[in-house]
């Protein structure tokens, strides 16, 4: 990704592909099933994608980086370690708290008698970097341990992680010294091979490249630590041990180099980055404690900058360590400090009349010395040799840049490659810095593509005599309108020239048909000197275009990497008459639903409700309303006549109140049935009627119990 370059799997023991390796290009089957657009968009990027893989020194996104992938508090000393190491290198501000909790980690670890040499080994490089207080007793009992370490084992992880330890010690201001330096660097060196490999103990069959850098890295410590002069003679066989080791050295056309581990086991496999951060940390380790300069050229240490730059932005917290790492120790060694060529920018623009600029620094940006850059060859895409006229570059002090005119070398739009020499102006400086004599760097010279004699029309025959030929303008919007059967032809032709009036053939000429059904068909336009031409002949496309007749949107597309002025372009429209089908014609092919379709606005629903029916007049309506009021009339007539009387309504007042009570009752029924019929529904009806039930039940009976004793005593009476 993004942009991120991520490195290569570890499971893979076969040399990995290099991290300025561009993807591969669209292929043309790719084409026919991509809409122009997508196609347009990815060609492009193939055309630049080895640019965008450019070797640039370290900047401030490998420190936005840093902070994301360290951004969670490691609770391990080893990763908490490579955090706090990564960040000193690149000058990252951490949290005080997260500083504390690593110090109280580094602290915690010496107490512990548990501890193995690997746990104290960064417990105290955690602290040698924090600068973290620790009391010196403390550190009396670890470099006691580390030591006792040293004159039992026969591991070389052991012996790494305890010269390692007891170094760090010493260089935080503590009294360290190996007494039997001469035999831990016999026992080291006893561990290696005649490839300038090492083992990691005298029970491993095998040898490896990651074992080496950091049995070179305990030696480089059991020198710094000895009380006397380490045996000359073995510091000899050692340096050249390390010329062995870069023997085996790989790398690619570029000038990168890497050193990858030997596949062994999934367990002891290394990949090319780590490998190859073991090989630099061990190698200018030793380089820094032994007289004498180690016999490396210096091109080997510039491929190896250029393969950790190359990483780009790293995907893992242990590979940002290793890079990081790696380019600060190569940024200040005694073997060569490699000077990086990079352009600000690979794309250059005729139209903008932009200059060539050059940077040449160390890897993490500081200046370089006085020095003189020469653009002594330009090839084109194909390697064809352009010019060989050497031309120098112009030095812009204030913005550390050496900067050329393009005009003067006469190309034209394209991609090429420069060809660099870089000469140190101090002879001195040869044997410090390295800059690998000619340097080659990828551009694109872009510029606008001139776009003229465009026609399209519709033909009888191979010979031309077209019914109807229209131009075109093709940097404007201009449609046309066309129509064809089927023994008829559509002809497209247009030319494309560049700046310096050259043939140009961009990396993608497409025509699109697309029928109003969203059937689509796509066509390359074959380009032959400066023109290109299509011809469709519809008779042999029937059956491409399913014989589907009705109107067909035209629409080209003309991109490419250097063409500033690419389009998608729609032409217009072509009504198409075909045949019917066959009855075993291909069918269409069923078109994609977009699934986020079912979320956008929907079509407005329409709905005319059913006209009411005709109402009867209003007084047709009012006799019938006062038809229902008849039977209460009735009701009223009957009691009349029935000679209703409140005669036995109790005098007393507490049969009075039941009765009253009662015959309210009777009225709420009365009112609740008339609330049904113009408001309330079933069931509210029946919740509050019952309780009127229950409320009757009770007052009716206390009534008619007291009318049935007062009839009682009248008899008796």
């Amino acid at each position: 990704g993004s942009g991120h370059s991520h490195p290569p799997s570890l499971l893979n023991p076969s040399p990995p592909p290099s991290p300025l390796r561009p993807a591969p290009p669209a292929t043309p089957a790719m084409a026919w099933r991509l809409p122009p657009l997508a196609v347009l968009l990815l060609l492009v990027a193939a055309a630049v994608s080895p640019l965008s893989s450019a070797v640039r020194p370290v900047s401030d996104a490998h420190r936005s980086v840093a902070a994301e992938l360290f951004a969670a508090s490691p609770d391990d000393l080893e990763t908490t370690y490579e955090a706090v190491r990564t960040f000193k290198i690149l000058g990252v501000q951490r949290d005080k708290g997260l500083d504390g909790k690593a110090c109280k980690l580094a602290a915690h670890t010496p107490s512990s008698s548990s501890s193995p040499a690997k746990d104290l080994f960064h417990a105290v490089k955690i602290a040698g970097v924090l600068g973290c207080g620790v009391d010196a007793g403390v550190y009396d009992d670890v470099a006691s341990r580390l030591k006792a370490v040293i004159k039992d084992t026969n591991s070389l992880l052991e012996f790494y992680y305890s010269v390692g330890g007891l170094l760090s010690l010493k260089e935080q201001g503590h009294s360290v010294v190996l007494s039997d330096a001469d035999s831990t660097f016999h026992a080291i060196k006893a561990l290696s091979q005649s490839d300038g490999r090492w083992r990691y103990d005298t029970n491993s069959a095998e040898s490896s490249t990651f074992a080496a850098g950091i049995a070179l890295e305990a030696l480089a410590g059991v020198v710094s630590l000895s009380d006397a002069e380490v045996d000359p003679s073995m510091i000899g066989v050692v340096k050249n041990d390390i010329v062995k080791l870069f023997g085996t050295i790989k790398s690619y056309d570029d000038g990168t180099f890497y050193f990858d581990e030997k596949y062994v086991d999934g367990s002891e496999y290394k990949g090319p980055i780590t490998t190859s951060a073991s090989v630099v940390r061990g190698v200018t380790s030793f380089a820094n404690v032994v007289s004498g300069k180690l016999n490396i050229p210096g091109e080997k240490i510039l491929g190896l900058a250029k393969f950790f730059l190359g990483i780009g932005l790293p995907g893992s917290a242990k590979d940002c360590f290793n890079q990081i790492e790696s380019l600060s120790l190569l940024e200040n060694n005694r073997i060569f400090v490699p000077l990086i060529l990079s352009l600000p920018s690979k794309v250059l623009s005729l139209t903008s009349k932009d200059q060539l600029k050059v940077e040449v620094t160390t890897v993490f940006g500081s200046a370089a010395p006085p020095l003189r850059v020469n653009l002594v060859q330009v090839l084109g895409s194909d390697s064809k040799v352009i010019t060989t006229d050497s031309k120098e570059l112009q030095f812009d002090l204030d913005n550390n840049v050496h900067y050329l005119d393009i005009t003067p070398l006469k190309i034209d739009v394209g991609k090429y490659s420069l060809v660099f020499e870089i000469t140190l102006q101090d002879s001195e400086h040869e044997t410090v810095y390295t800059t690998g004599g000619r340097n080659t760097e990828a551009v694109v010279v872009t510029g606008l593509i001139k776009v003229d004699k465009a026609e399209i029309g519709i033909s009888e025959n191979d010979a031309g005599s077209a019914e109807s030929v229209e131009k075109l303008d093709l940097l404007k919007d201009t449609k046309v309108s066309l129509s064809a059967n089927h023994l008829q032809k559509l002809r497209l032709s247009f030319q494309l020239s560049t700046p310096l009036g050259r043939t140009f053939k961009p990396h993608q000429v497409f025509l699109k048909l697309k029928h109003e059904s969203k059937v689509e068909h796509l066509f390359v336009v074959p380009g032959s000197a400066r023109q290109f031409k299509i011809v469709l002949d519809f008779l042999g496309l029937v059956e491409k275009f399913y014989y589907l007749s009705g109107t067909y949107d035209l629409e080209l597309s003309v991109g490419d990497a250097s063409m500033e002025n690419s389009f998608l372009r729609a032409l217009g429209q072509l009504d198409l008459d075909l045949p019917e089908a066959p009855e075993k014609a291909p069918r269409p092919p069923a078109q994609a639903v977009d699934p986020l379709a079912k979320f956008r606005p929907q079509k407005e629903i329409e709905h005319i409700f059913r006209v009411p029916e005709k109402r009867p007049p209003q007084e047709v309506s009012l006799a019938f309303t006062g038809l229902t009021l008849l039977p209460f009339i009735g009701f009223l007539i009957g009691l009349m006549r029935l000679g209703v009387n409140l005669k036995n309504f109790p005098s007393l007042p507490g049969p009075a109140a039941f009765a009253s009570l009662f015959h309210a009752g009777i009225g709420a029924v009365l009112l609740l049935y008339v609330l049904f019929w113009v408001k309330l529904d079933l069931f509210t009806t029946l919740k509050y009627l019952s309780f009127l039930v229950v409320f009757l039940v009770f007052v009716g009976h206390r009534t008619l119990s007291h009318l049935s004793n007062t009839a009682a005593k009248q008899k008796t009476a």
